[in-house]
């Protein structure tokens, strides 16, 4: 990158460039290279260094995102390896959150849309918090909704509380590590150079560990189910472990049979968040919303365990 970044045709191969010309482009960039910065500091060694950002001299209203160039293949990371360094990168104590909250105060974008987890004391709190915005941004989009308004309510004060409450509980603890926040495919590759992974476009937050896999339950990525079962031999399962695969159901909020086993729980459901945040973008494309069925949690009263029952309502046609 020469002398003059501002300047569009000064770009060469020193740089990857991230170009937004909209509303919100500055804001963008911004967040961008905060975001990439975050995790540099952390894992330097899997992050393209982020360089900076501004806005073009000569078009008004152009910014930019610029980080130091890697040539990538079309290859995703081994899962012989890749697993391991994220779960380095979780352990690292760089990446603890520096007051012990969940969240974080930088919002980041998916599109043109922001995602944003405010902090939060408890791993709960924050996860509730960031899913109700993505909610919120998809009724904005095509308007209200009964069954995904019951979806909704059901997830909210059924599914969280009875998944994410019992880890910080009952003397149970769990660490807020920088993550990612969105590894899958279209997010990580291998340096042709080198051969080592490189990640990029984050929407990174202080999180359980756990969360960073939400893509990995997945099986139409290629990194799959394979890589939650190698990154758990680096990183311990949260207690209760008998809830690790339904709190990675939740995460995703995409799963299928049969990975939900909670007792007396039939498997199924529906809509990922990322599918959900995707239908906020397209105004007038229900797609999003009609390629699942929806999933009606219910709290069996009667059980000690607060066995969830899952009922599936197939969409209407």
């Amino acid at each position: 990158m020469n002398s003059d970044p501002t300047n569009p045709d000064s770009q060469d191969s020193l740089g990857t460039w991230q170009v937004h010309q909209s509303e919100r482009g500055r804001e963008m960039a911004s967040s961008e290279f905060e975001a990439v910065k975050m995790l540099y500091a952390v894992m330097p060694e899997l992050v393209a260094e982020p360089l900076g950002f501004g806005e073009y001299k000569e078009e008004e209203g152009v910014s930019f995102f610029v980080c130091r160039y890697h040539e990538l293949s079309d290859d995703i990371p081994d899962v012989s390896d890749f697993p391991a360094l994220l779960a380095e990168m979780h352990r690292r104590p760089a990446g603890l959150s520096p007051n012990g909250q969940f969240g974080l105060n930088l919002t980041t974008y998916g599109g043109r849309n922001p995602h944003s987890f405010p902090p939060a004391d408890t791993w709960e709190q924050c996860f509730s918090g960031g899913l109700n915005l993505t909610f919120r941004m998809e009724e904005e989009t095509h308007g209200s909704d009964p069954e995904l308004d019951e979806l909704r309510e059901g997830i909210m004060t059924k599914v969280i509380p009875r998944l994410l409450r019992p880890l910080e509980t009952e003397g149970r603890t769990i660490p807020s590590v920088l993550v990612h926040g969105d590894i899958w495919d279209g997010n990580a590759s291998v340096d042709v150079n080198t051969g080592q992974p490189v990640i990029f476009d984050p929407t990174p937050l202080y999180a359980h560990n756990e969360y960073e896999m939400a893509p990995w339950w997945a099986p139409r990525h290629k990194m799959t189910s394979a890589y939650v079962a190698e990154y758990i031999k680096h990183y311990k399962v949260s207690d209760p472990v008998k809830d690790f695969e339904d709190r990675g159901a939740l995460y995703g909020l995409w799963v299928k049979p049969p990975c939900l086993r909670m007792s007396g729980t039939k498997l199924i459901t529906i809509y990922r968040r990322f599918d959900l945040h995707a239908s906020s973008l397209y105004l007038g494309n229900l797609r999003f919303r009609k390629m699942y069925r929806y999933l009606h949690p219910i709290t069996d009263s009667h059980s000690s365990d607060a066995v969830l029952t899952l009922l599936i309502v197939p969409w209407p046609p």
